[in-house]
């Protein structure tokens, strides 16, 4: 079979376990039956599945060493053995066959993409969404953004006296709104001039490139102003992008998920902003489709989950993150490609958006 070499989101060049071709067939078997079945998988469906000139016991001698080298382990009240997340990362890295996504799920992808419109949040929900029903999995994404977000427009309406609406758009897709409150009432025709004002000055820029001591800024407008750069300051920040989920309920229906406390403990875990945000801004520094099982040591909270991530993006604009979610029993020869033409399409996307700006 032909190696992947698909990374860790860690980085760790740890060396891996050397094993003959036999072993890697067995291995191979067990992973897969043990993906599609949840059941422990004994010695004579490696034979009857691989049809290997070999008996029964020379499996289970190949089973015990693959045991030895930590691939494999067997649960206490079973003879038949499951993968270990080591098993599951050498199948992976070394065993998987690196294919396309087939035809139809493309068409179907490029289906649900084709009029879609032109705000980055509604391509990352639209993302989350497809991922989710084409994996039957759980799946995340983000919009794209850049490093450092710039000044779009902004406009500012009055609702009533003394409250006024204040919608900043920013480049990348992003909207904001938030209501102002003023001592004094104020006309729309004011409230133009103090947009026009601000979208002439501040056209394109970030807030390190703001220079704003010389704006002739009325009381109203150094509240504008001063709430502009705190909206875009906390776009700034790491980690603090909008994360859209989708298909709990498909992770939920899995045997790992099937109790109350476990299930309650994977919703703890995707609600915990900054783990995520933390692997995010790590995928986000890499090419390719970069895979976390359980936790891969480091992130204790996700022992029982798998993801597939991908950055999508342009790299000099904008970027983003998406990618599945599901047990360390998850069926990577289906969500690895699947990962990678989602990226590709969204990377499409946000290219064509700042070719037509």
């Amino acid at each position: 079979m032909k190696p992947s070499g698909y990374p860790s989101v860690l980085d760790v060049c740890e060396p891996m376990t050397q094993l003959n071709s036999r072993r890697q067939a067995v291995l191979s078997v067990v992973v897969q039956e043990y993906i599609s079945s949840a059941i422990p998988v004994g010695s004579r469906t490696v034979v009857e599945t691989y049809g290997l000139q070999v008996s029964a016991a020379t499996i289970r001698n190949e089973m015990k060493a693959l045991e030895e080298h930590g691939l494999l382990t067997h649960p206490h009240t079973s003879a038949g053995r499951v993968p270990t997340e080591e098993g599951y990362r050498y199948f992976v890295e070394h065993l998987l066959p690196d294919q396309p996504l087939a035809a139809d799920d493309q068409r179907m992808i490029q289906h649900m993409f084709h009029q879609v419109h032109r705000e980055a949040d509604e391509w990352a929900q639209l993302a989350a969404a497809v991922l989710a029903h084409t994996a039957q999995m759980g799946a995340v994404a983000t919009p794209p953004r850049s490093d450092h977000c710039r000044f779009k427009h902004i406009e500012l309406v009055e609702v009533r006296d003394s409250l006024v609406l204040l919608v900043l758009v920013l480049h990348q897709g992003i909207v904001k709104q938030q209501m102002l409150s003023v001592d004094f009432g104020i006309s729309q025709e004011e409230l133009s001039q103090i947009s026009n004002m601000l979208n002439d000055q501040l056209a394109n820029l970030t807030i390190s490139e703001m220079n704003t001591s010389r704006l002739p800024l009325s009381a109203l407008g150094s509240q504008v102003l001063s709430v502009v750069q705190s909206i875009m300051s906390r776009e700034d920040m790491p980690g603090s992008e909008q994360i859209y989920r989708e298909g709990l309920s498909h992770i939920l229906m899995q045997p790992e998920f099937t109790h109350t406390e476990e299930a309650q403990h994977l919703m703890t875990v995707l609600e915990q902003l900054p783990v995520l945000g933390s692997i995010f801004e790590g995928v986000r520094q890499r090419d390719g489709v970069q895979i976390l099982i359980g936790g891969d040591g480091r992130y204790e909270p996700l022992r029982e989950l798998s993801l597939v991530l991908s950055r999508y993006g342009v790299d000099s604009s904008a970027t983003g993150v998406l990618g599945i979610v599901g047990p360390v029993r998850m069926a990577y020869g289906r969500t690895i490609p699947l990962v990678r033409y989602m990226s590709q399409v969204m990377s499409d996307l946000v290219g064509q958006w700042y070719g037509e700006g």
